[in-house]
């Protein structure tokens, strides 16, 4: 068995988000205390946050227009621009864009929060 791990991003069936569709790797990989997720945003993404996740949201492709929604703040955004997301921040992205998301500790589908 090796010691490395590897992800198809194109194998792993999507799974809706309130961000969008999103495909989550290591799950569960003793060595790596987090989940690696290609997130794909189609329209305005669901305002929400973490109790105990980070998420480092990395911009891998995103319509001109793209921003992120930040405790009320936007800002605007673009390709390969990178965004660190602690527990607490009430987030969502706005417009088109494909996201690598780093989510610490392992993602947690219970730490999904809204105010709504």
């Amino acid at each position: 068995m090796p010691r490395w791990k590897f992800a198809d991003f194109a194998s792993i069936p999507p799974v809706p988000c309130p961000c969008g569709l999103a495909r989550r790797a290591f799950h569960g990989i003793s060595e790596f205390p987090g989940t690696i997720h290609i997130t794909e945003i189609q329209e305005n993404a669901r305002l929400h946050y973490h109790k105990t996740l980070t998420e480092t949201y990395v911009f891998l492709k995103c319509e001109a227009d793209a921003q992120m929604e930040l405790d009320g703040e936007i800002i605007p955004i673009r390709e390969l621009q990178s965004i660190v997301i602690p527990p607490g921040v009430r987030h969502r992205a706005l417009g088109r864009m494909t996201v690598l998301i780093v989510v610490l500790p392992e993602f947690d589908p219970q730490d999904e929060w809204f105010d709504e």
